[in-house]
């Protein structure tokens, strides 16, 4: 009795401790959110919120069982590497990222353990992972394939501006490879010269001015191949230098810009979040298979086509998903 006694007692002990213990070692999650721009700008905002509310659906809300940690670069990628590194100190849970593939590849180059995911223009040749099916590692989210949508953009722009003798394709620094795939697709496509394609890279502020005001010299057109958190900045410049542009984001034309065409932002977001709260609950990054877009939207914005002396074409007009008068 005595010996059943014991044990009835040590096992009631540990019905009891081993709660408390457990209790003391599941802290609350940390997500890492590394992003390029900065948290006050309307598009990064809605970005997130549709994040949030993907993590919703996996049961998670921030503030209440799960913490984001943010770090931002305001636009000086520079410091990503920094803000990355900080982030894997802490340590965090899960790796997001907030933007393009610039700072998924720094996320990457960050950690080989704590599980990514992220969005990018094109994750095989952005060189995220191998296999999209099965990335393997620590590595999944979704690839826009941003790039493929380019060529698209470009045909788009001559119907728009059919006037247009220059075309330029204007980034802020992506890695060479990405604008080298994009320039061979348009070069295809122009295959026959309609117009003098270009490529221009600004990376600072004063690049950028001087490459608005090289494009009006010339009365070009321009691809814009840049995160939206610009938005503001490059479609100001747009207008003040008259220069007829075109975007991969919607968000761009919402800001006042002329066209865009790309895949749908905030679809990207909400799966990013719904990957995030999946290994939070246990799954493994690289047997989630990177997602691809389903949806390709076109958005055209009228007052932004009038004040360029502009007549858009009906057949672009019947093909809009989004027209903005």
């Amino acid at each position: 009795m005595k010996r059943r006694a014991f044990v009835s007692l040590l096992g009631g002990t540990v019905v009891v401790t081993m709660p408390r213990r457990l209790a003391a070692q599941r802290k609350t999650p940390v997500i890492g959110m590394l992003g390029e721009g900065f948290a006050e700008d309307p598009v990064i905002a809605l970005n997130l919120a549709v994040f949030r509310r993907g993590l919703r659906q996996e049961g998670f809300a921030e503030g209440q069982n799960v913490r984001i940690e943010y770090r931002w670069a305001h636009n000086q990628p520079q410091q990503l590497p920094k803000l990355a590194a900080e982030l894997v100190a802490l340590p965090v849970d899960v790796l997001v990222n907030e933007g393009g593939s610039g700072t998924a590849i720094v996320a990457k180059k960050a950690t080989s353990t704590i599980p990514i995911v992220f969005g990018a223009s094109n994750a095989l040749e952005d060189g995220l992972v191998d296999n999209l099916a099965r990335p393997g590692g620590n590595l999944t989210g979704i690839s826009q394939f941003a790039t493929d949508t380019l060529g698209k953009t470009f045909e788009l722009l001559v119907e728009l501006v059919p006037t247009a003798r220059t075309i330029a394709l204007l980034s802020t620094g992506q890695a060479p490879s990405v604008v080298e795939k994009v320039a061979r697709d348009i070069h295809n496509i122009n295959a026959v010269g309609k117009v003098d394609f270009r490529v221009l890279t600004a990376r600072t502020d004063d690049e950028l001015e001087r490459a608005y005001a090289s494009l009006a010299s010339l009365k070009a057109a321009a691809i814009v191949f840049v995160n939206a958190s610009y938005a503001d900045k490059l479609v100001a410049l747009a207008a003040r230098y008259r220069v007829p542009a075109v975007y991969n984001q919607r968000a761009y034309v919402v800001a006042g810009g002329l066209m865009s065409y790309g895949a749908s932002i905030p679809a990207a977001y909400l799966l990013k979040g719904i990957y995030t709260g999946k290994i939070l609950k246990g799954a493994r990054p690289g047997d989630l298979p990177v997602q691809q877009p389903s949806k390709f939207e076109l958005a055209l914005n009228l007052k932004t086509a009038s004040a360029l002396g502009l007549a858009v074409p009906p057949s672009l007009l019947v093909r809009a998903d989004e027209v903005i008068e």
